[in-house]
């Protein structure tokens, strides 16, 4: 029992020990070699099965053809009355000429003889035949080295005729053999190698191209893309990096448009608040305090600059985030969020009049983020609806409508809405980020929808957003435009 575990113990560290050694000269060759490494093996395994096949085949035929030969020799002495008892040297003599060597055998021999005196045991196969148990007998046999043919055939009443023949013949034609398929096998073997090594050598030329594109990119920080030639699969992953390399252009691009544009928008409020803070000290630093009424003013002036700070950042940490869906999404009825900004938005400007006519709709989603879309819809069309005018809101077969019947959107401005941080020149003198549309583009795309503007100068602006019913948005969310609009 010791000595199994032993044997079990050696056997299972030899071969950790050989995956060990493959794991380690996969990892140092190149895949080149490897290619041409498994393209020589796969080539010998399968010349060596053939050569072996057709070895096999070829002996067994030549065996079969002595055999016959002999039989037929055979069987015609034994007609001709040659019998083991009636066969003299001299007629032995004879048939050893024409290749062949005779003996004599009854049924109780154990021993032939050849001419050349080399004892041939006999065995039960002969027996049988001379004692009319089997209709003839073959076999090879070694004798001092050399291989010998023994057939023997009935030759009477309890005797057969044993006819022993050296395999000098044969023997030559198979080691013959057996050199031309050593040679074809190692010859093909050293082709594949070569033509292995040329064709993987060539075709993952592209790959080294791309293994020296994205060492540049890491080096230089440079996304060129480079050339593709050909249609195959190699050809496919070229076009899907340069793909990605332009996506990731235009996402650096737009990372530096929004720190700009952040920039931008921030020195404002923020040069405006620095101002009014140094007009306090240096007031109270000149021991001639401001009046109450234009502290007042000073003061509210700062209230509405962190109020518009306070809305900026939140609109530029909810647009640079790019979070994933959560992994078990919200049912939620689209017409229920509608009404929660509706209750926010009211407050806003109690003179607006709303029409609203909902219908429900399920959909998969963040109700956050959705609320956040819609409430900014709202806002933008309180905004610009003249003191007393009317909002028309509608929900229906998942397109949410806001109507407003303020000044429109002028034709150049209609294209440039979503982009993030435009505002129209009429925008300029009124409170806002510029990031609320941009927002619910942001939003709407996330939950698998879109939202269009269509707008008539003097005629007030509708805003259309479409969401799919109770789909699914993807686990991960996906690059979108980084825009935003009026607002």
């Amino acid at each position: 029992m010791r000595t199994l575990e032993t044997v079990r113990g050696f056997v299972l560290r030899t071969r950790d020990a050989i995956h060990l050694r493959v794991h380690r000269w996969a990892l140092r060759v190149t895949l080149a070699a490897r290619v041409a490494t498994l393209t020589t093996l796969a080539v010998a395994l399968v010349l060596g099965c053939v050569g072996v096949a057709v070895y096999l085949i070829v002996r067994a035929t030549l065996v079969a053809n002595l055999d016959e030969s002999i039989r037929a020799r055979a069987e015609q002495a034994v007609a001709a009355g040659y019998t083991p008892g009636t066969l003299d040297q001299q007629e032995a003599e004879l048939l050893d000429v024409a290749g062949i060597e005779i003996v004599r055998v009854n049924g109780a021999q154990l021993y032939a003889n050849t001419a050349g005196n080399t004892k041939v045991r006999l065995t039960d196969d002969e027996r049988a035949v001379s004692l009319g148990r089997e209709p003839s007998s073959s076999r090879t046999t070694i004798v001092d080295k050399t291989a010998y043919r023994v057939v023997a055939v009935p030759a009477g009443s309890k005797s057969a005729l044993v006819i022993v023949q050296r395999m000098d013949n044969v023997q030559s034609s198979l080691d013959r053999l057996g050199v031309i398929l050593a040679t074809t096998t190692l010859a093909g073997m050293a082709i594949a190698g070569a033509a292995g090594w040329v064709v993987a050598t060539n075709g993952l030329r592209p790959v080294r191209r791309l293994t020296h594109a994205a060492e540049d990119v890491a080096r230089t920080q440079q996304l060129t893309p480079i050339k593709v030639s050909g249609r195959d699969e190699l050809a496919r992953l070229t076009i899907a990096f340069n793909q990605m390399l332009v996506a990731l252009d235009a996402s650096q691009t737009q990372q530096r448009q929004l720190v700009a544009d952040a920039g931008h928008e921030l020195r404002t409020p923020l040069t405006s608040l620095r101002t009014n803070i140094e007009l306090l000290s240096q007031a109270r630093a000149s021991g001639r305090p401001l009046t109450d009424e234009q502290s007042a003013e000073v003061l509210g002036d700062i209230q509405a600059q962190v109020a518009e700070l306070t809305t900026l950042i939140g609109d530029l940490v909810e647009l640079a985030r790019d979070e994933p869906m959560h992994h078990d999404p919200e049912s939620i009825d689209l017409s229920e969020i509608i009404e929660h900004s509706l209750d926010r938005v009211r407050l806003r400007d109690p003179s607006l009049t709303f029409d609203v006519d909902l219908s429900p709709w399920q959909v998969v989603g963040e109700p956050r983020l959705l609320e956040r879309a819609v409430t900014n819809l709202l806002d933008n069309a309180v905004k610009w609806s003249p003191e007393g005018g009317t909002v028309h809101v509608s929900l229906h077969d998942g397109v949410v409508t806001v109507r407003d019947h303020g000044p429109g959107i002028a034709a150049d401005d209609l294209p440039r809405v979503f982009d993030r941080f435009y505002r129209s020149q009429e925008a300029r003198t009124l409170p806002g980020s510029g990031l609320g549309l941009s927002i619910v583009q942001r939003a709407a795309e996330r939950h698998g929808g879109n939202v269009t503007v269509e707008s008539e100068p003097g005629h007030g602006a509708t805003f259309r957003m479409a969401m799919p019913a109770s789909s699914t948005p993807p686990s991960s969310s996906t690059e979108f435009s980084q825009r935003s609009g009026r607002s």
